[in-house]
């Protein structure tokens, strides 16, 4: 495994556009996000192709290529932040260069359609890359990216150090539209904390993803190995308690929960609309019969603020009662 180098102030950060073309339909937001990665106190280098439209794709399969080989292979980019998922990024897995990826390692970090990059990279190169914040909806936000999501951000990847995953005091749903709205603050909510489904102890190495785009992978070369992991998984605002049962029970149908020591789900949107404790009882369910613990309500996902999740560093995640704690302990960026 390559644990990618920390960032320093004054180092080159490179973003692109792997699957939605939303950063072209959204310049003040994309511009409010490189404008505070550059307060941040970090230079900001836009790859060629991160604007284009191709329909629903930021640009074709060649061009998304493109950019991500380029920034790789870019001895002076240090870090590469997309700039949104979308629904495509897993059409590019065929066409990496993972040598390439491999003889350039650093940071790569994005969130939700990402994990598909995320997944085939770490499984193909043994490099970490993180489940964390994106340029548009965390950095670009109104008035900064969020002082939780940025401590985390500063803890991982410029400091490196070994987080403990707390809960942060209040978090964001409120949902402002991008150019059009989003001219204010949203609104905050008092976070009561993670929930817990199971008890137990667990220690393993991390894979977090977003469930939908994982499972694309299942049957796939790009499919990380889950035994002994930690599986840390969030999902969408625009699924439903029922497309979120399917895909836990798929994942029970690939053996998963009988393979990882422990699963942690992030928190999810009021729109996916889960009635009191129905979530709980799905995920009862569906990993009955398996002593790891399971908890929910995390901060990652699609509400903000979010922490970073380091694929392949080893956690430890301990339930008792109604006490969680879960903490790294590896180093997430050396």
């Amino acid at each position: 495994m390559t644990i990618p180098n920390r960032l320093k102030i004054g180092d080159t950060i490179g973003i692109c556009s792997p699957s939605s073309p939303v950063a072209a339909h959204c310049p003040k937001r994309l511009k409010r996000g490189i404008e505070e990665l550059k307060k941040l106190g970090f230079n900001v280098k836009v790859a060629p192709n991160t604007l284009k439209i191709e329909e629903y794709m930021a640009g074709t399969i060649e061009e998304r290529v493109e950019d991500l080989h380029s920034l790789f292979g870019d001895k002076d980019v240090k870090a590469i932040i997309t700039t949104i998922g979308g629904t495509c990024s897993h059409q590019l897995l065929d066409y990496l260069d993972f040598t390439l990826i491999q003889k350039n390692p650093k940071i790569f970090l994005g969130y939700s359609d990402i994990t598909a990059l995320h997944m085939a990279i770490y499984q193909k190169t043994g490099l970490t890359t993180y489940l964390g914040p994106a340029v548009l909806p965390q950095f670009g936000e109104y008035g900064g990216v969020q002082s939780y999501t940025k401590e985390h951000f500063f803890q991982s990847l410029v400091k490196g150090e070994r987080v403990d995953y707390s809960a942060s005091p209040s978090y964001v749903m409120e949902h402002l539209w991008w150019d059009e709205e989003d001219n204010r603050l949203r609104e905050q909510v008092e976070n009561k904390g993670p929930s817990v489904v199971k008890e137990g102890r667990a220690e393993g190495k991390i894979i977090a993803a977003n469930m939908g785009t994982m499972l694309l992978l299942a049957g796939t070369e790009y499919l990380p190995d889950l035994d002994g992991a930690i599986l840390c998984i969030e999902d969408d605002p625009d699924e439903t308690p029922s497309s979120i049962d399917r895909y836990l029970t798929q994942l029970g149908h690939m053996g998963v929960y009988s393979k990882i020591n422990g699963l942690v789900v992030g928190r999810f949107h009021d729109h996916v609309s889960f009635k009191e404790n129905q979530l709980a009882g799905i995920l009862s369910r569906v990993t009955e019969g398996y002593k790891i613990p399971v908890v929910t309500d995390l901060d990652f996902g699609h509400t903000d603020p979010m922490f970073i999740l380091p694929n392949g560093i080893r956690a430890e995640l301990k339930v008792h009662g109604n006490q969680i704690d879960f903490h790294l302990v590896e180093k997430p960026a050396t």
